[in-house]
């Protein structure tokens, strides 16, 4: 497997409005009607796997291994949040991104989030039982 060449800095935005859907409510994470924690990791690895989306090879992926979660401010029904995820270390096959979570000026979370790349094909088939 030919791993890719990722450097630090590299970088991506994701947005996402908060719906029903994403409460803490609807995720079983609380009893409350703002964006729950789960979905602002959720968001956090999709701006992760957006970033390097762009150079990632046939048949190479990442999967997500470890992520550390600061949730600092609730975010109502409707209001539109923004991550951005930066590469701040390459070790080896290992990516260690940084992301920020805002509901405009006001930061909402601070997510660390480390995926690993790996021959896709592999692990499914090591998923499967394969």
């Amino acid at each position: 497997m030919e791993l890719p060449e990722f450097s630090p800095g590299l970088s991506a935005r994701v947005e996402l409005t908060v719906t029903d859907a994403d409460t803490a409510q609807a995720l079983g994470s609380g009893d409350v009607p703002v964006l729950g924690t789960p979905r602002v990791l959720a968001l956090a690895e999709a701006a992760t796997v957006a970033a390097t989306a762009r150079q990632m090879p046939g048949g190479v992926t990442t999967v997500g291994v470890r992520a550390e979660v600061e949730h600092r401010a609730p975010t109502p029904l409707g209001h539109r949040v923004t991550a951005l995820a930066t590469l701040t270390k390459v070790d080896g096959r290992k990516l260690i991104f940084d992301v920020v979570v805002r509901d405009g000026e006001e930061l909402v979370a601070e997510v660390r989030v480390e995926r690993v790349l790996l021959d896709r094909q592999r692990f499914i088939a090591k998923a499967l039982g394969d």
